[in-house]
Order: structure tokens, then C-alpha cells, then sequence
């Protein structure tokens, strides 16, 4: 059994894509960011980060203790290490694998999550802000759209990890009403994996659905909210305080 502490962004729907596609049993441990519910000390425990998604392995493949892993694509790569499938294991088919996993993580997803935020959440007025990051978002999607041009999927022929890393973003994206007509390699791709049986669960499993405020175009959080993803309650967690 695998605890799957999880909150109903693109990066927690990662994992539950994942751990359907494998049929690894799972148990879901929701959290409500806004309430900050992974600021607690014991999540601290789990991911000194206090971000979700983390996930919790009670059956490794070592048969020792517990494995605790947190950061989505590393959950990833763990889990399709573990399974054997999903990510070669050596040569160029790996090393496209992890590279566009690598980009997700540490381009999309972060300038994603800053378009989203300044968007969504941040005062008026914040027009450089707004500017500078769905302009780059719009860049990493052209990067996207043209290796889709060539391309199946992301990292070749065969449906990968860093399929499921990006698919997400882009399925939350479509909700908000960016939708996906000036793409439409990327619009290709997007629908073929919806069909899979295995993200159709995900998607539609009542306890894995975002509520309203996840997905929202405009946002308002009252003072505890805000504080809880953005201020003061967010900063002390990691301080312990």
C-alpha cells in the first residue's frame, strides 16, 4: 500500500496518474492547502518542505522500511523504477525521458505556477509580473508544440513519465479556459492521453476532483488563506515555529 498525501493540483494529479497506470494500490490522504493542512509538523516529517504531493511506500521494493519520497518528479522516477515500467532503464530513451521530465519540473511547471499565481491570487497592478510569466509560459509551450510536432509523445514514441508530469498543467489550463486551439499538435496529444483508461480514473475519481477554489480563473483568499499559501504561516512551518 502507498499513502498518497494529496492535494488537487497538476502536480498531485501526477502521481495519482501514475499510480493508476501501474495499479499499484493506493490510499488517498487528502490536504487542503488553503486551510494548511501540510503545514503541520507531522507532514514536516514527510516533506521538510511542506508541499504536496508526498507519497508514503509501505511495501518497497526492499522489503525494509517505509520509503518516503516528496517532489513530483521524483515520485515519478521512483515509482517507475519500481514498476519497471514507464522509464527506460539506460541509453537515449531514459535520457530523453528524465530531460523532458527535468524541463517540466524546473521550467513549465514553475513558470506555469508564477503565470497562475500573479493571475489568480495577486492584487491588481502587477502587470510587469503578469507580463514577464505568460510570456514565458507562451515560449515553453511553442518549445513543447514543436517537439509534439515531431514527436508521439514528449520523449519519443512511448508514453513516459514526463507525459504524465505535463499532461496536468495542461488539463488544469483547458479548465481555467486556456484552451488549447493554437496548439494543435499539443491539442492531439493532450486528447489521446484523456482516452487512457488509466487517467480517465484519475480525472474521475470523487476523492482525487479539485474543488472550486482550485480551479477558479480569479481568486480572492481571506487573511488566514493567504497566509497559509503565501505568508507568514507558510514561512513559520519550515522555521518551526
Amino acid at each position: 500500500m502507498i499513502d498518497l498525501h494529496y492535494s488537487a493540483t497538476p502536480n498531485g494529479q501526477k502521481i495519482a496518474i501514475m499510480l493508476e497506470e501501474i495499479g499499484a494500490p493506493y490510499r488517498v490522504l487528502p490536504y487542503d492547502i488553503f486551510n494548511g493542512d501540510q503545514l503541520t509538523e507531522a507532514f514536516g516529517r514527510i516533506n521538510p518542505n511542506h508541499k504536496l504531493p508526498a507519497i508514503v511506500d509501505h511495501d518497497p521494493a526492499s522489503d525494509g522500511e517505509p520509503v518516503t519520497v516528496f517532489e513530483s518528479g521524483a515520485i515519478l522516477q521512483y515509482l517507475a523504477e519500481k514498476d519497471g515500467r514507464f522509464l527506460a532503464a539506460s541509453g537515449a530513451a531514459r535520457a530523453a525521458t528524465l530531460s523532458w521530465l527535468t524541463w517540466q519540473v524546473a521550467g513549465l511547471g514553475p513558470m506555469g505556477g508564477q503565470a497562475s499565481h500573479f493571475l489568480r491570487y495577486a492584487p491588481a497592478g502587477q502587470d510587469y509580473a503578469v507580463e514577464r510569466y505568460t510570456k514565458e509560459v507562451t515560449r515553453l509551450l511553442t518549445v513543447l508544440e514543436r517537439r509534439l510536432e515531431k514527436s508521439a509523445y514528449v520523449a519519443g514514441d512511448d508514453y513516459t513519465i514526463a507525459d504524465m508530469a505535463i499532461w496536468p498543467g495542461r488539463a488544469s489550463a483547458f479548465i481555467m479556459g486556456m484552451g488549447l486551439d493554437d496548439w494543435p499538435a499539443t491539442r492531439d496529444w493532450f486528447e489521446r492521453i484523456r482516452e487512457r483508461p488509466a487517467v480517465a480514473r484519475a480525472t474521475g475519481r470523487e476523492d482525487l476532483k479539485a474543488p472550486a477554489k482550485y480551479i477558479g480563473r480569479h481568486q480572492t483568499l481571506d487573511a488566514r488563506e493567504w497566509s497559509n499559501m503565501f505568508g507568514d504561516a507558510n514561512h513559520a512551518a519550515v522555521k518551526g515555529d
